[in-house]
């Protein structure tokens, strides 16, 4: 979802962005996230460009070069030099992690443990239904239900889950096409198994290391391998309610 942020507000001409990130990300849907420049020092999604940059002077390089900044910064130490207008948090925690609004001048929070007019300006509905990218000004966003939203009428089904903890070890790639039962991969010696036939959607990156319950993987029963290379619906519904509220506020 932050990666689909980012790139609605590039298309949008907002293009001096910087995203920040752990040093060990695991992203699910790689071909689609920014934050893989990480480890292979640039990531291109849908034709918008993210370049890994280590200090302010990179990132105001790569916004001359008409790129997006990517920063290993879980502490996100880069606001107080760079003192941006928006702050985007899309960790989706669940919880609040110390965002607060004197961070900058507009502050938005995605999904539950957040409060408009609290602790974040503005909070976006990510709950897929009849709010999903609703944008909030006072008050929270639906609880977190815990159920994956449903893609051809599958929700936990089509989640790939580590059953234990250890190393991950990939026997598959994303854009593959896999049947019930078959071996995904291998947590330590422990098999990774689809419950659903489908398309290999997003996987986390071979090697990683990941804890029991964490979500690995995500089969899409619709069956279509070009899915794998573009932003989701309803990732890119939540980029463009992000962008209405940067509008709402700086075109007052």
């Amino acid at each position: 979802m932050a990666s689909a942020i980012a790139w609605r507000l590039y298309m949008a001409n907002l293009r001096r962005i910087f995203m920040l990130e752990i040093e060990n990300p695991l992203a699910v849907r790689r071909k689609v996230s920014f934050c893989e420049a990480v480890y292979d020092g640039h990531k291109t999604v849908e034709d918008v460009k993210a370049v890994r940059a280590v200090d302010p002077d990179e990132i105001k390089k790569c916004w001359e070069n008409k790129e997006i900044a990517v920063v290993v910064d879980p502490q996100w130490h880069t606001l107080e030099k760079l003192q941006p207008e928006v702050v985007v948090d899309a960790i989706l925690a669940k919880k609040i992690s110390g965002t607060n609004t004197e961070e900058a001048e507009l502050v938005i929070g995605l999904g539950p443990g957040f409060s408009a007019g609290k602790d974040v300006h503005i909070v976006i509905e990510t709950n897929r239904g009849h709010n999903l990218g609703r944008v909030i000004t006072s008050g929270m966003a639906e609880p977190n239900t815990g159920i994956p939203s449903a893609i051809g009428g599958y929700t936990e089904e089509r989640v790939l889950r580590a059953s234990e903890s250890g190393k991950f070890h990939a026997h598959k790639d994303i854009g593959d096409y896999v049947k019930k039962d078959d071996v995904i991969g291998f947590v330590e010696k422990t098999e990774v198994k689809a419950r659903i036939d489908g398309v290999l959607r997003g996987l986390i990156r071979s090697e990683s290391l990941v804890h029991r319950g964490l979500k690995i993987g995500d089969i899409d029963p619709r069956g279509d391998p070009n899915y794998c290379d573009t932003i989701s619906d309803k990732a890119r519904a939540i980029g463009g309610s992000v962008l209405e509220a940067v509008l709402r506020v700086f075109n007052e």
